[in-house]
């Protein structure tokens, strides 16, 4: 009993990044772990993935809060009922009723809402002055280097990553991009094609990046004509430009709905025909350019940042949109992770106002251009690499 209240603990202290994983303790004999929903003079009501649970609370009842700027267990201080609120996260042990519905406390470990924020803030911070992202090109496993394209408004260039001793590998969750969510994974699972994230050094020039973190995943995009809309279900269907099917796109609480500026999509697209022309920007014979920062979180022209990638930054201050935005006969693309199930995928991304990038003729070698994650989708919008910031 003493070693699997311990496992549980770990797993919610070790680091913040980890609680989503802490999370699958749910309730068992002797611990509960989840969110809180409510908090009466008496009782917390704790939401976990294995339902609802009520922490009953008495005189003897041990309160610990775990710091965010040092989240160990030694590191533990004392803490009160009074600190406790809605939508902080518990760890609690004690006992547990044969029916589940209850725990009688022993100690509660509480990592608040702000404490939380505070720290994905910082790490959000982190990953963007410190991190790359792109889709891998090439995965040595002698020499633990893989090559990844790292995108820009300008264009493309590849970055040569190598973990670090002890790097932290993550994989991405189905249906997410969420870091929170993403499981321990190896470098023996990390493939060509899949889109990663990084966290560390890059040198000078930026070729080539020493990865503390990593995470990757496995991503496709997908782009058609709405057929239909359920606003109640929060679903549209689209007929598949690609496979000329029709194919469900459900949206969660976590996918994100922008919607692309048109004159930006217009002469980003007109950017990418350029480039595939061989054209390079400010070339001779007055060269396309670049799309400059006029349009929502436009970027200057500039190439490879070390932050988080200009695109990510774009993507995000563009307008959003529900799905009751949409409208019938309407293009629209959406990125998810990629699945047996070729009738129904779960969004990541969606973004309407993306016709512009699907009128471009195809432009790698073979005559198609690869989408996100690999796959062989004929066009490629920026925005729906995937990935986001932790």
């Amino acid at each position: 009993m003493q070693k699997l209240f311990y496992i549980g603990l770990f797993l919610l202290i070790g680091i913040t990044n980890l609680w989503a994983q802490s999370a699958d303790i749910g309730i068992k004999n002797t611990l509960a772990a989840g969110e809180v929903t409510l908090v009466e003079a008496n009782k917390i009501v704790l939401q976990t993935k294995d339902g609802t649970i009520e922490v009953l609370l008495s005189a003897k009842t041990e309160y610990k809060r775990i710091p965010p700027e040092n989240p160990t267990l030694p590191a533990a201080i004392a803490s009160s009922f009074s600190e406790i609120g809605v939508g902080d996260k518990l760890l609690v042990s004690g006992k547990v009723s044969d029916d589940k519905k209850t725990i009688s406390s022993k100690t509660v470990y509480l990592l608040t809402k702000s404490d939380i924020a505070q720290k994905q803030s910082k790490e959000r911070e982190a990953w963007k002055t410190r991190g790359i992202t792109g889709q891998i090109k090439l995965v040595n496993p002698i020499t633990k280097e893989i090559t990844v394209s790292v995108r820009s408004i300008a264009g493309s260039k590849d970055v040569v990553v190598s973990p670090k001793e002890n790097a932290k590998i993550l994989r991405y969750a189905p249906d997410s991009v969420d870091y929170n969510e993403a499981a321990t994974s190896a470098f023996g699972e990390i493939k060509v094609g899949d889109s990663l994230r990084a966290l560390g050094d890059k040198n000078e020039d930026g070729t080539t990046f020493k990865a503390e973190k990593l995470v990757t995943g496995s991503f496709q995009t997908i782009a058609g004509t709405i057929k239909s809309i359920d606003t109640q279900k929060n679903e549209i269907t689209i007929t598949n430009l690609q496979t000329k099917k029709d194919i469900t796109i459900a949206v969660g609480k976590n996918s994100i709905l922008k919607q692309f500026p048109a004159e930006m999509a217009q002469r980003m697209a007109q950017f990418q025909l350029a480039q595939a022309s061989g054209i390079q920007p400010g070339g001779q014979g007055g060269g396309t350019r670049p799309p400059q920062g006029n349009a929502p979180g436009g970027q200057g022209g500039g190439g490879f940042r070390g932050g988080g990638g200009s695109i990510d930054d774009m993507l995000e201050r563009f307008p959003n949109i529900t799905v009751a935005d949409l409208k019938v006969g309407e293009i629209i693309a959406a990125s998810s992770t990629k699945s047996a199930n070729t009738e129904r995928i779960t969004a990541i991304k969606l973004l309407s106002g993306v016709e512009p990038f699907l009128k471009t003729p195809p432009t790698s070698a073979g005559g198609r251009r690869n989408g996100q994650g690999g796959q062989d989708s004929g066009f490629s919008i920026p925005g729906l690499e995937g990935t986001e910031f932790p």
